[in-house]
């Protein structure tokens, strides 16, 4: 079937009727209509959407090599540099509508499964390890346009370096058994964004050092039996877009994932009971060029919306004369060249890997995921310092619908804008920064690809210094 509309999207997730439990309370009826859910659905449901309009349908679908139809770009196994240029255009043009705002937008676990199934060849004779499975789940994911969520983390129970899971009830997930149907997975993963609104759940854990039944790759519906969704608290401020213009559009929910003896098919098992392979399958494969290659795409549109609302603050306030504040703007512009100029080196320094597939530099890419978990929370910084009071001084919607808006309007006018427009972009900076969902997106931004200090280690572990150091002992004779 050709790629989905919004609507295809909103009807299949509420058809599942998954398992999902927000603050105590399992949702019953269409999720879709969950104060919670309903409006990132909504925003998900609008870049599905955008396959369909005529001004970008180019840039977000390709032709099926086994149908001939119209399917997501996200699918996309690329080939040439030219390729990487379409899927950094299709990951931005998805990202604008939303202001890359949806770090788990369909595109990013569509690029998950694409670079899983571009590296199956590591797999190839391996115990316990199907890359028939892999490759037949990609094709049927890109021939049904199938939205995804993840869970790639064991629970925070200790964090210490040795610590080793004693209990007969197990805490992180792992295999219990196995039979003639699949093997069955008993306990907890940490931590899926959109969890219980997508059509279907990856799962791949590292097996660690000690039990090879904690190690093992699959995907399954999110409404497969035994699989539970609990949710966070909501973080979305109300339906009003005035009063909360980010929350309402785009919450992603996290959840944690629970797993109450779930029967994986075989025929969806990836990897298991191979402590070599589940401990490093991910990091040899191509996952992380590709997924690092649409991160960054996306973190440059946020980045742009970043500076946007900075510039319109300073605008409507009249601040830009001051050299501090110009300073502090360029530090947003300066990061945001950067991104762009990393993510396109990444393309030009792209080279063909063993199985014919393109890889984006990896190097070059650490090196802007190194960049942005610092930045991000500078960001919000900034827009504190330069907002002030005025990140305070928000009335609400109804306040500019009441008796009061007279006062309003005298008292928060703006050297550039009247009071109601001048609380909208106020508000804006607010979402963005200090409310709920502004500093789980601060968070979420920071620790994206795990711990900013273990990205750091790992470039400079896999960073080729020896030219540098030859350099030295040369002019050192």
């Amino acid at each position: 079937m050709p790629a989905i509309t919004g609507n295809d999207y909103l009807e299949r997730i509420d058809r599942l009727q998954t398992n999902v439990w927000i603050d105590g309370k399992l949702v019953t009826d269409n999720i879709s209509k969950h104060p919670a859910f309903k409006g990132v659905m909504e925003s998900q449901a609008a870049l599905y959407d955008l396959q369909y309009d005529a001004t970008c349908k180019d840039v977000m679908t390709y032709q099926s090599p086994s149908t001939g139809d119209s399917i997501g770009l996200s699918y996309l196994q690329p080939k040439s540099k030219e390729d990487l240029v379409k899927r950094r255009a299709m990951v931005q043009q998805w990202a604008k509508s939303n202001n890359g705002m949806m770090g788990r937008s369909p595109d990013y676990m569509n690029t998950v499964l694409m670079a899983l199934a571009s590296s199956v060849g590591l797999l190839e004779g391996k115990e316990n390890c199907f890359p028939e499975n892999i490759l037949a789940f990609y094709e049927y994911a890109r021939e049904n346009d199938l939205s995804m969520t993840h869970t790639f983390i064991d629970p925070q129970v200790n964090r210490g370096q040795f610590y080793f899971e004693d209990s007969d009830e197990p805490i992180a997930a792992k295999v219990m058994d196995r039979n003639e149907a699949g093997i069955i997975i008993k306990g907890a993963r940490l931590l899926a964004t959109q969890g219980g609104i997508t059509d279907e759940i990856m799962v791949i854990s590292a097996g660690g050092v000690d039990d090879k039944a904690y190690g093992f790759a699959f995907s399954i519906p999110s409404n497969s039996h035994g699989l539970k969704f609990v949710c966070r608290e909501s973080f979305v401020g109300g339906d009003s877009t005035f009063n909360y213009p980010l929350s309402s559009r785009y919450e992603e929910m996290d959840t944690i994932v629970v797993f109450d003896n779930v029967l994986v098919p075989w025929e969806r098992v990836f990897y298991y009971d191979n402590i070599e392979v589940s401990n490093s399958f991910v990091a040899l494969s191509s996952f992380l060029p590709f997924t690092l290659h649409q991160v960054v795409s996306r973190q440059i549109v946020k980045t742009e919306f970043v500076l946007g609302i900075v510039q319109s603050i300073i605008e409507t306030i009249n601040i830009g004369e001051y050299q501090h504040v110009q300073e502090k703007a360029s530090e947003i512009i300066v990061a945001l060249e950067t991104m762009k100029a990393l993510v396109m080196k990444s393309e030009i320094e792209a080279e063909i890997d063993e199985w014919g597939f393109m890889r984006p530099n990896r190097t070059t890419l650490q090196i802007a995921i190194n960049i942005f978990p610092r930045v991000y929370p500078r960001f919000t910084e900034i827009i504190q310092l330069l907002g002030a009071s005025g990140l305070m001084s928000i009335p609400t919607e109804k306040a500019f619908q009441s008796s009061v808006r007279k006062d309003l309007d005298q008292y928060l006018q703006a050297k550039s804008k009247n009071a109601e427009d001048r609380v909208k972009i106020f508000r804006l900076a607010w979402d963005l920064t200090m409310s709920s969902f502004g500093t789980r997106e601060t968070l979420y931004e920071r620790f994206f690809f795990g711990d900013p200090i273990k990205l750091s280690c790992e470039l400079y572990r896999s960073y080729d210094k020896k030219p540098y150091v030859k350099r030295v002992n040369d002019i050192l004779g």
